[in-house]
């Protein structure tokens, strides 16, 4: 059974879809293969950051993205925020954002 790929919004959709077309394209190589196998990929394609959040690393000619994202019941992953990486760091605003959606994403679920 494939795993569903969902988005948090559709904004969160668009801001991925606007990526540049080499970072895009490994997203969407990556995705397929969450949707074959699920969440369970590991470095360097994706890496825990802790209370259920992992993040999706793609990268490209033009930079590098991150897709943040988590599991909820029924094999379904949801992808909560995305950011082109301008800095070695992550923002600490957009990891706080990106706990904060998982947070709601698992109560609108039922799941903890």
């Amino acid at each position: 059974m494939n795993w569903g790929i969902h988005f948090y919004s559709e904004r969160v959709r668009n801001d991925v879809d606007a990526w540049p077309v080499g970072i895009h394209a490994d997203f969407l190589r990556l995705i397929g293969l969450m949707e074959q196998h699920g969440a369970d990929l590991r470095l360097p394609h994706s890496r825990a950051m802790g209370e259920g959040l992992f993040e999706l690393r793609c990268k490209g000619a033009e930079g590098i993205g991150r897709a943040f994202y988590c599991t909820v019941v029924g094999r379904n992953i949801v992808i909560v925020h995305s950011l082109i990486k301008k800095t070695q760091e992550t923002p600490a605003a957009d990891l706080r954002l990106a706990r904060k959606r998982v947070k709601e994403v698992r109560r609108e679920k039922g799941t903890s």
